[in-house]
């Protein structure tokens, strides 16, 4: 029982053997596959996937790359994207000041314009955020102190992507109601900051991601990523953790299943007991 929490099955390195990708990953035994937008396009691609495979939903929203590209009539798009039933968050969204491919200003007004949308619409958010913690940090709990009296009781505000910061700022981000998602550079060497990460923050406020198709971890590092890798990141964890294998998968699911909204039947095992265990 894994979700991945954050892949890209719609991006054209899996135009060939998309199904199989698929296939693999429910026989690796995920229950549920999160296909992650970044921009107009990729949303609505991500949007056809879900609508296509029952246990496959999608999020939409403009990455700080592309946050230059975004005018008035993609904004227009993806609001009106974001209110499918098979959308379950806004994102990705955030601030990268570390590449910088779209100007500071216009990644900022971007950031927000996604974020009065999933305000406005209560679905969590997820946030890339690269060289701009504390700007990221100060923009995310201002906003959370305004949406957070309409929220839904229980349920997260939203995920820290690919998280690269310090255990202190992921344990500040849980504090104010969001996950940090742990993806396969954890099986990295010499990732003692993500390490620390996973065994310093709680497993309930905690979701694991390939990012697919980057990050691949080890043993498939160099290798195109897919969801059906995500069984080594989950076990990375549990090691880490010194916790078993299920025990990281189910308290994840359940996270991701919290976060994102997902029906009982999504979140729950596919085909039996494999993978998982």
């Amino acid at each position: 029982m894994l979700i991945d929490s954050h892949c890209h099955l719609q991006f054209p390195h899996f135009q060939d053997d998309r199904q199989e990708v698929l296939e693999r990953a429910w026989q690796a035994g995920l229950s549920t596959i999160v296909v992650v937008g970044t921009d107009v396009e990729t949303s609505q691609r991500a949007l056809a996937l879900a609508e296509a495979a029952e246990n496959v939903f999608a999020t939409i929203g403009c990455h700080p790359h592309e946050a230059a590209h975004l005018d008035d009539d993609g904004r227009q798009t993806l609001s009106h994207l974001a209110r499918s039933p098979k959308v379950v968050a806004l994102g990705e969204i955030g601030l990268d000041f570390y590449r910088n491919l779209s100007p500071p200003r216009e990644q900022r007004a971007v950031f927000q314009q996604m974020l009065d949308i999933a305000g406005e619409l209560r679905l969590p958010v997820i946030i890339h955020s690269r060289a701009a913690e504390e700007e990221t940090f100060a923009i995310l709990s201002q906003w959370a102190s305004q949406v957070r009296p309409q929220w839904p009781q229980h349920r997260p505000l939203g995920v820290m992507h690919c998280f690269g910061g310090e255990l202190a700022l992921a344990l500040r981000y849980a504090q104010f109601g969001f996950l940090v998602s742990i993806p396969g550079s954890v099986t990295y060497p010499n990732s003692d900051r993500l390490t620390a990460v996973v065994a310093g923050l709680p497993l309930e406020r905690m979701l694991i991601e390939t990012d697919a198709p980057y990050l691949a971890p080890r043993p498939a590092r160099g290798q195109r990523n897919e969801p059906a890798f995500l069984v080594h990141t989950a076990g990375k964890i549990a090691e880490l953790r010194a916790q078993t294998v299920r025990e990281v998968a189910e308290r994840t699911a359940a996270n991701a299943a919290t976060l994102f909204g997902l029906p009982a039947a999504a979140a729950g095992q596919r085909r039996g007991e494999e993978g998982a265990s």
